[in-house]
């Protein structure tokens, strides 16, 4: 059986935590920032998880990950 191939799209913007859950970087915060309030770009530093939703299907996409 030969090798599964990861998605190289999928593996640049994905990560794997310390539990095995995929995170992912959040939105919003690539232009128009002077129009945010200072609050709500700090929280956007942060990374989200990927749903529970579509794990599954993220998973298939970078399986050594």
């Amino acid at each position: 059986m030969p090798k599964m191939k990861t998605k190289r799209g999928a593996r640049k913007r994905l990560k794997r935590t310390g539990s095995g859950k995929l995170k992912r970087a959040g939105g919003w915060k690539q232009h128009k920032l002077e129009g945010k309030d200072p609050q709500r770009r700090r929280k956007l530093r942060k990374g989200k998880l990927i749903d529970k939703a579509d794990e599954a299907r993220l998973r298939v996409l970078v399986p050594y990950l």
